[in-house]
């Protein structure tokens, strides 16, 4: 621990609201130190740097903490999840929410069992499959009070993978660049098929670095009214192939 300097993320997770313990920020250095690890033998991530990994992927994930209340949320799901990110950081934070990731890459998710195990967490299971294929699994289907995805698809595409793991009034929480309000334009169709709602869209800029765009962030929540039709999510490729 006193190899690291913990002040900005402690500064970040304060404004958020969130007041970590000592366990949770320990958690977090060794997912770090993990992640870091890991990448010199597989693709998970190109941000490695300390300082960016702090901002870019936990302080990032853990956003969505002003948004949501967690107080009231039972579960989460991750679709997509990748390197972990933003259903770890936001399974250490809230280890009373129990969070399932899910991913396609088996390799990835091998990781994300290792990082499960060495920090501890009793709260998140990984699973190893395709977003369309989990989205019929009547495990996962239609069972969470709340659905991450971050930097997976366009919108269109994304509402169609996640919508469907999300029980009736359930919200659908993506994570998304500085280009949120086009993608939302052209996600209309895919949302209303979907019996879907946007209610808020959260626009904001990591750390202070208020004049790079590449640092422009937005959480779009959407609300889901009503049971997923039976048709969707379409067969594996074809979201991203033919978007609603």
């Amino acid at each position: 621990m006193q190899d690291y300097d913990l002040s900005i993320f402690e500064e970040e997770t304060g404004k958020l609201g969130l007041e970590l313990t000592d366990t949770q920020k320990e958690q977090f250095i060794r997912y770090y130190e993990l992640l870091v690890e890991w990448n010199k033998v597989m693709n998970l991530t190109a941000i490695t740097e300390y300082d960016e990994v702090i901002s870019k992927h936990f302080v990032d994930s853990l956003t969505l903490a002003r948004d949501v209340d967690f107080t009231k949320i039972h579960n989460l799901i991750d679709v997509g999840t990748g390197a972990g990110f933003p259903g770890l950081p936001l399974a250490i934070a809230f280890p009373k929410v129990k969070v399932t990731l899910v991913d396609s890459l088996m390799k990835r998710v091998k990781f994300l069992n290792e990082v499960i195990q060495r920090l501890g967490l009793k709260n998140v299971e990984a699973f190893h499959s395709r977003a369309e294929e989990a989205g019929h699994n009547k495990k996962f289907r239609g069972q969470y009070d709340l659905v991450v995805s971050r930097a997976v698809a366009n919108l269109s595409t994304l509402v169609e993978y996640c919508t469907p793991f999300a029980a009736n009034n359930g919200i659908f929480a993506a994570y998304k660049s500085n280009k949120a309000e086009t993608e939302l334009e052209n996600a209309g169709n895919a949302l209303k098929v979907l019996k879907c709602t946007l209610e808020k869209m959260d626009k904001f800029t990591l750390g202070n670095s208020l004049d790079n765009e590449d640092m422009e962030r937005n959480i779009l929540i959407i609300r889901k009214s009503g049971e997923t039709p039976k048709a969707y999510p379409r067969k594996a490729g074809t979201p991203s192939k033919t978007p609603l």
